[in-house]
C-alpha cells in the first residue's frame, strides 16, 4: 500500500494533477485520519475521481476502466467464478470475439493473467485498472440476498450478533442507505434501509437473536444495557472494508421492544458539491454573489430530511480556505471537515445553540454555521452576529423560502434588523433520480398529463411532452431510481424586498415581490428536472406541490 501511494504521488506530481504543497497536506491528513492519500485528494476536490483512476492506471502502465460510467451487467460479471473474482478482485469488463478485458484494483498480482486465461483459453487477455470502490460495487453481484445470509449465520451459531450486524451494515453501505431501521414485531424484527429517502425491507431476524444485537449496539455506543423503557442516543464507529464508518444511534421503546435507528454518516454524503446536489448554474450565481459579501445571513429552509445541512456543507466547501476562520455549532456534528472548528450541542453540559453561538462569536470567526435556528434566542444572536461583520449560515424549518421571513419576524426578530442582514433564502426538497441504466423516454399527451397533474397546461402549454420513466433493473435494485437530486427555490434579498420586510409582510407578499425579480418555485425547478430526465413527474409530485396548491 505504501509503495502504491508513493507511485501514485509521483504520477500526480509529474503529470501536474496536484501541487507539492497539496500533496504534503494530503499526506499529513491521511496519516492522522487513517485514510488513503487518494481519498483525501478526491474528498477535497483537488482531483476528480476519473482523473485519479486515470493517474493510477498510468502508474501501472494500463488503461483505465471506469466502472462508474460503464457498469458491467450481472450476467457478465458472473462469468468469472466467485472465488477467483474475490481472490484477485477482478471483474469482466468487456468481451469480444478475440479478446477479454478484465479490470482490477491490484494488477500486479502473481498468476492473475494465467488464471483468467484458463477460463477463456482461446482469447487474448487484457488487464485494465479500476478504482477499489468501483471493484467493490461490481463484486456485489456475487452477494446472496440478506435474508439468505441471515440463515447461514444463524445456522453456524458462532458469534451470531457481530456477524449479523456486519452483514446488515455492509449491505446498507452497498446500497448507499442513509439509515438502518430495526423494527421489533410480535415474533421477529424487520430490518429496513432508507435508500434515496424511501424505506425498503431488507430482511427479518428472530426476536431472541435481536436482543444480542441490541446489547452489542448499546455497548459500542456507550449506552446503558439495563435501560429498556427510556430513549437513548449515542454514536459508534464501524469498520467496513477496512474503513471507519461513523454511525449515529437512536433507541426508543415500543410496545414490541426497543427500536433502533442507525444513521450512516458516510463520506459519499459529506463530499457533495452544490452541483452534485442539483443546483442550476443560474442559481449557483446567486450563491456566489451572497458568499462574496463580508457579512449577512444565508438561510436554507425545508422539512427534516430535505438535505438542508448537506447544502450548507456544500457552501462551506466553497468558503473553506486557510485564511478564513470558520466555526460551526451543530446538533449533532454529522461530518468532520478539515479546516472547520466544529462544536456539538450537549444538553448534559448545558451547551445549547445559543450558548455555543455566543462562545463562537468570541473566537474571532469570519464565517459561522448554526445547525438550526430553533428559538428566539438563537435567532436574535444569529442576526446580531450577521450584523456585526460575520457571514452566518443556518437552517430553518419552513415549507418554502418566502415563509421564512414572516416566521422569523413572528419569532421576535425586528424587521429592520432582518432586512439589514438577510442575503439569501433557499428552500429545498430531495427527489429520487431516475436510474440512468433503465431510464427511457415517454411521450405524454396533454390528456395523459392532466390525469397525473391537474392544471398541467400551465406547466406544459397544453401540448404533448417528452418526459422520462424507468423500468427497474439490477443496477437500481429494481426500484427505477438511483441517487437523489435537489429541487430548489432561491430568493435573493434586494432593495424591494428589504423595504417590504420592514412592513412585516405575509408569505404571499414576499413571494409576489420575489417573482417580479425572477424567483422560481420549487415545483418549477422540479418540472425542469423532470423534463431533463433527472427525475419523473410522479416523483416530483411526491416531494413538492404546485404553487397554487399552497395558497
Amino acid at each position: 500500500m505504501i509503495q502504491e501511494e508513493q507511485k501514485i504521488k509521483a504520477i500526480l506530481l509529474k503529470e501536474g494533477y496536484v501541487a507539492e504543497e497539496e500533496i504534503r497536506k494530503a499526506e499529513a491528513y491521511a496519516k492522522a485520519n487513517n485514510v488513503s492519500l487518494a481519498e483525501y485528494l478526491v474528498m477535497e476536490d483537488l482531483i476528480t475521481k476519473d482523473s485519479l483512476g486515470q493517474a493510477m492506471a498510468k502508474a501501472y502502465k494500463l488503461n483505465y476502466a471506469n466502472l462508474s460510467s460503464h457498469s458491467p451487467a450481472r450476467e457478465q460479471v458472473l462469468e468469472i467464478p466467485e472465488n477467483l473474482a474475490k481472490k484477485f478482485r477482478v471483474v469482466l469488463f468487456a468481451e469480444g470475439k478475440k479478446e477479454i478485458i478484465v479490470t482490477t484494483d491490484n494488477p500486479i498480482q502473481a498468476n492473475l493473467s494465467k488464471k483468467i486465461q484458463t477460463l477463456f483459453p482461446r482469447k487474448k487477455i487484457i488487464i485494465n485498472y479500476s478504482l477499489p470502490e468501483d471493484i467493490d460495487q461490481a463484486l456485489l453481484h456475487y452477494q446472496k440476498p440478506l435474508s439468505a445470509r441471515f440463515l447461514e449465520i444463524i445456522r453456524a451459531k458462532q458469534q451470531v450478533a457481530p456477524e449479523l450486524l456486519e452483514a446488515i451494515i455492509g449491505e446498507a453501505m452497498s446500497y448507499r442507505a442513509s439509515d438502518v431501521h430495526f423494527d421489533p414485531q410480535e415474533k421477529d424484527v424487520v430490518i429496513r434501509f432508507r435508500i434515496d429517502g424511501v424505506l425498503h425491507e431488507a430482511g427479518r431476524i428472530p426476536k431472541e437473536i435481536y436482543e444480542n444485537i441490541l446489547n452489542r449496539i448499546k455497548v459500542q455506543g456507550h449506552l446503558r444495557i439495563d435501560e429498556h423503557f427510556a430513549t437513548q442516543d449515542g454514536a459508534m464507529r464501524f469498520i467496513h472494508n477496512r474503513k471507519p464508518i461513523d454511525l449515529r444511534i437512536s433507541i426508543a421503546p415500543t410496545l414490541d421492544g426497543e427500536k433502533i435507528v442507525l444513521r450512516i454518516l458516510a463520506e459519499y454524503v459529506k463530499n457533495f458539491t452544490l452541483t452534485d446536489l442539483g443546483v442550476a448554474s443560474k442559481d449557483l450565481g446567486k450563491v456566489f454573489e451572497a458568499i462574496q459579501k463580508p457579512f449577512g445571513m444565508i438561510i436554507v429552509t425545508g422539512p427534516t430530511g430535505a438535505g438542508k445541512t448537506t447544502t450548507l456543507y456544500g457552501v462551506l466547501r466553497m468558503l473553506n480556505r486557510p485564511e478564513v476562520n470558520i466555526a460551526t455549532i451543530e446538533d449533532p456534528v454529522e461530518y468532520k471537515v478539515l479546516g472547520l472548528n466544529q462544536i456539538q450541542v450537549n444538553e448534559l453540559t448545558n451547551l445549547t445553540f445559543a450558548k455555543g453561538l455566543r462562545s463562537i462569536a468570541r473566537q474571532d470567526p469570519d464565517i459561522i454555521m448554526v445547525g438550526e435556528i430553533r428559538d428566539q434566542e438563537t435567532a436574535e444572536i444569529s442576526v446580531n452576529a450577521a450584523l456585526t461583520g460575520h457571514l452566518l449560515l443556518s437552517t430553518f424549518h419552513a415549507n418554502d423560502a418566502a415563509t421564512a421571513i414572516p416566521r422569523l419576524i413572528e419569532m421576535g426578530i425586528e424587521p429592520f434588523l432582518l432586512a439589514s442582514t438577510l442575503e439569501l433564502l433557499v428552500a429545498q426538497r430531495l427527489a429520487r433520480k431516475l436510474c440512468e441504466s433503465c431510464r427511457y423516454r415517454v411521450t405524454y399527451s396533454s390528456q395523459d398529463l392532466e390525469k397525473i397533474l391537474s392544471n398541467s397546461e400551465k406547466w406544459f402549454g397544453g401540448k404533448s411532452t417528452v418526459l422520462y420513466r424507468s423500468k427497474g433493473c439490477k443496477n437500481c435494485g429494481n426500484t427505477g431510481y438511483k441517487g437523489r437530486v435537489g429541487i430548489f427555490e432561491f430568493i435573493s434579498i434586494n432593495n424591494d424586498l428589504r423595504n417590504l420586510i420592514n412592513q412585516r409582510p405575509n408569505t404571499q407578499q414576499v413571494w409576489a415581490v420575489s417573482r417580479q425579480h425572477g424567483a422560481r418555485s420549487l415545483f418549477e425547478d422540479g418540472i425542469d428536472k423532470a423534463k431533463s430526465g433527472l427525475t419523473s413527474l410522479e416523483e416530483l409530485l411526491r416531494v413538492a406541490t404546485p404553487p397554487e396548491a399552497n395558497n
